[in-house]
């Protein structure tokens, strides 16, 4: 251990801990150490009776009569994150109600937490003792479990700690702690160079006078790079460096998570309107905190006005951050704004490796980047000089994170850039209501692009309704005749076609022919969905599985009917109905190794593929060409959720999709299979109507108090015993009434709702219950919750029932 308390007087700095603990905590620096530590830097540092990592936030008080740790090391040579970025961390752990050490822990990379384990380990009176007997049931249990291997102490399952506590003072067990390094490490490579006095000497072989001459005349290379050029030139290579002729040394190597090369493009000509928001939008940029909503049409040239935008920023020595709301749409974003920028782009998305992801992390900290490009964790991307922030498809769910975390990183985006003084750029052709009741109000601009890039029209759009068709068998109860000519018509011309059902797998509802009873899943209260390329029932939820030869749990019939439909079924009967078309399924069975979508998005390039049958991965920011018919498989499946936004993702979902048809130089059309084609929300999407469509929709929100109107959290409560977890969320629910009842202020401005059993009351062997807290003035929410969170001892059954508290959440099932 490095220092003391007494060294540690000089200096005091605040930490937060890399773990899931409130507050932040004050810790002394030795002298030692104390050039070595700024804000931003990881340290090690003692925790109650353990090591742990916490991240340096600043210069801290001293607590007045309180004894001061000092911290034990310094992990960093540089911080790993700006002191500009604090704030944020600060604003979103007091906004989304989560430890502050835990959003900075998920902010960065994976893999860089230092942390202490515990191991136990039988001694060898504990073996004799094991073998003599007369032990009790717990203690014999543990010791047989520790003969066999060494185990951690959350690998020793059901054991009271009062067993192991008396085994350990027995001397039968022995614990040690060790810390563990986090498994994410900068790559050095070595490489050669002449040193400043070289010898003299001309016996040298003409294999090695060779690898001189190849250095000297570059000055200097990687050793990698001279192995691949001379054979056997490594043993050489250290012969020279011993002879004092080239010496060594590391240099930084980062892996390249893009893969193949992409060949500089030229910008084109814009058009008046693009040109209007492009020059909107870089009169604000370096003049203070703004936020515009791009509503553009699909199809209107989106994302050449946001390289428009960072080209202008780069120009006045601003960085840039470009978030997208799926891995799906990382490819050819990052395609876009590699042939524009080349080498000045970075990317942070989930897929790439923990080593790839710390590299490009390390990249935008050493400002050898000035554009980064990712999903909603993208966010977080470590600038200090942001000049304007875009989020692409600003109305998709996946930018909220459900779990750990609750943040939604187009709200988020909002915020880092008032913080920075930058320009907060919203696209999206459907946007949400959230963000345009905002335009209504006033907080944001509005840019819009009313019509498609080169004249191109939208799809011409026509409705079938399904009602007609559900007394046919086979494949005609899904594809109507309609849809089988316009399919049939497409392939005839060479052209492609798109077939879009928000559904996976084989048949979603399997249920017993002689009992009638879904067969369902046992842990989660939801029927399995049949995959048939696995030959397997499966929850989606849990991952739960069943062998498709699976008999009736209720009554032992093997006699199940495989009711409903998801993409998988639809794959099946298409090439049935065409076996001479090239037919591709994009969903998450399909994509789930690295390289998948970019090997069926580069079959829609190259027309390889002639049908593509996908859910909403295919729905936006995809530009192909050459589609030209888009069927909608079934538009009602998102309608039928007990959810207040089930109208809002229709209409976002079929607009989208239908943006996908007639996006080269021919007209595309659209064909909508719905067994509701008068709702409001389907009739908006086929006509391309957002006004349309958020008129009724926010009286509906007006008059029954939802969001955007009003702010909303969730407390979610969920533990394995149904009793104590319903019984416990009573108790939070009388709780909340009573502090409600307590202040006249909550009773006016606060609205309760529950507790009650969530939709899906019970997912993976957890019986879920809710309570919403509604306001329209989000200060007296937050006040709220933070003084429930104070008063209510929500750790009072903390290994039975798990509370969850989520602002301004998006799914209520």
């Amino acid at each position: 251990m490095i220092g003391s308390t007494a060294e540690a007087a000089g200096k005091t700095i605040e930490v937060a801990m890399a773990m899931s603990v409130p507050g932040t905590y004050t810790y002394g620096v030795p002298e030692v150490l104390a050039s070595a530590v700024a804000a931003g830097m990881r340290v090690l540092v003692s925790f109650g009776r353990r090591r742990a990592t916490g991240y340096v936030l600043g210069p801290a008080s001293p607590p007045e009569g309180k004894e001061i740790k000092p911290i034990l090391d310094v992990m960093d040579d540089a911080p790993l994150f700006p002191a500009s970025m604090i704030p944020l961390f600060r604003w979103a752990a007091d906004y989304y109600k989560h430890p502050l050490g835990a959003v900075i822990q998920t902010a960065l990379p994976g893999g860089l937490t230092v942390a202490e384990s515990s191991t136990w380990r039988i001694t060898d009176a504990g073996r004799d003792c094991l073998t003599e007997g007369g032990l009790a049931a717990d203690e014999a249990r543990v010791l047989g479990l520790l003969s066999r291997k060494p185990l951690r102490v959350l690998s020793i399952p059901a054991i009271p700690g009062a067993v192991l506590a008396t085994l350990q003072r027995r001397g039968y067990i022995l614990r040690t702690r060790t810390l563990r390094a986090g498994g994410t490490k900068a790559l050095q490579e070595r490489w050669v160079r002449l040193p400043s006095m070289a010898p003299v000497d001309g016996s040298l072989s003409p294999k090695k006078q060779a690898l001189l001459d190849a250095v000297a005349a570059a000055g200097e290379l990687p050793v990698r790079a001279l192995a691949a050029q001379t054979p056997n030139a490594r043993p050489h290579l250290r012969a020279l460096e011993r002879s004092g002729h080239l010496e060594t040394f590391a240099r930084r190597l980062y892996r390249d998570p893009f893969g193949e090369a992409i060949l500089p493009d030229t910008a084109p000509v814009l058009t008046a309107d693009q040109d209007a928001v492009v020059s909107t939008v870089c009169a604000a940029l370096g003049k203070g905190f703004r936020t515009f909503l791009l509503k553009g049409v699909t199809g209107s040239g989106k994302t050449e006005v946001y390289l428009r935008v960072a080209s202008q920023a780069m120009a006045s020595g601003q960085s840039v951050v470009v978030l997208v709301p799926e891995i799906a749409l990382i490819t050819q974003t990052e395609r876009r704004f590699r042939a524009r920028f080349g080498e000045h782009v970075a990317v942070l998305h989930s897929g790439l490796s923990a080593g790839e992801r710390f590299d490009q992390w390390t990249r935008i900290l050493r400002r050898e980047v000035r554009i980064a490009i990712g999903v909603r964790s993208a966010v977080f991307a470590p600038f200090s000089d942001l000049g304007v922030i875009i989020v692409d498809e600003e109305h998709d769910a996946s930018y909220k994170q459900e779990g750990g975390l609750h943040y939604s990183a187009r709200d988020l985006a909002v915020v880092r850039a008032q913080q920075s003084g930058a320009v907060a750029l919203l696209g999206s052709a459907t946007p949400s209501l959230q963000s345009y009741y905002n335009v209504r109000s006033g907080k944001y601009t509005e840019l819009v692009l009313p019509e498609r890039m080169e004249a191109r029209s939208l799809p011409e759009v026509r409705t079938v309704d399904l009602r007609q068709c559900r007394d046919l068998r086979g494949p005609g109860r899904f594809v109507s005749a309609e849809l089988n000519r316009a399919i049939a018509a497409t392939l005839d011309r060479g052209e492609q076609a798109l077939l879009f059902l928000n559904r996976r797998g084989y048949a979603n509802f399997p249920v017993c022919a002689a009992c009638g009873e879904a067969l369902r899943c046992r842990h989660c209260n939801i029927s399995l969905t049949l995959h048939q390329a696995e030959n397997a029932y499966r929850c989606h939820y849990c991952g739960f599985s069943l062998p498709a030869s699976a008999a009736c749990s209720a009554c032992g019939s093997k006699q199940i009917k495989r009711l409903g439909m998801g993409t998988e079924k639809v794959e099946a009967a298409i090439r049935a109905l065409f076996p001479a078309a090239r037919v591709a399924r994009m969903d998450r069975d399909t994509t789930r190794r690295r390289g998948d979508i970019l090997r069926l998005l580069k079959g829609l390039r190259e027309k390889t593929t002639d049908i593509l049958i996908g859910t909403q991965m295919v729905t936006q920011g995809h530009d192909f060409p050459g589609i030209t018919l888009v069927g909608v498989i079934c538009a009602d499946l998102s309608l039928s959720f007990p959810d207040f936004r089930s109208g809002e993702r229709t209409f976002q979902l079929l607009s989208q999709v239908a943006g996908r048809a007639g996006r080269g130089d021919r007209p595309g059309q659209v064909i909508l299979q719905t067994y509701n084609p008068g709702h409001f929300s389907i009739r908006a999407a086929c006509a391309q109507d957002f006004n349309a469509f958020y008129e009724p929709e926010i009286g509906f929100r007006k008059a029954l108090g939802y969001p955007p109107v009003t702010r909303m959290i969730q407390l979610r409560l969920s533990g394995r015993h149904e009793r104590f977890t319903r019984e416990q969320a009573e108790a939070l629910g009388t709780q909340c009434r009573a502090l409600q009842a307590a202040d006249p202020g909550w009773v006016q401005a606060l609205q309760l709702l529950g507790p009650i059993e969530a939709p899906l009351a019970r997912i993976a062997g957890h019986y879920r219950w809710q309570i919403l807290v509604k306001s329209l003035q989000a200060a007296a929410l937050h006040r709220f919750v933070d003084r429930l969170l104070a008063v209510y001892p929500h750790g009072f059954a903390r290994n039975r029932v798990k509370l969850v508290i989520d602002v301004d959440p998006l799914y209520l099932m």
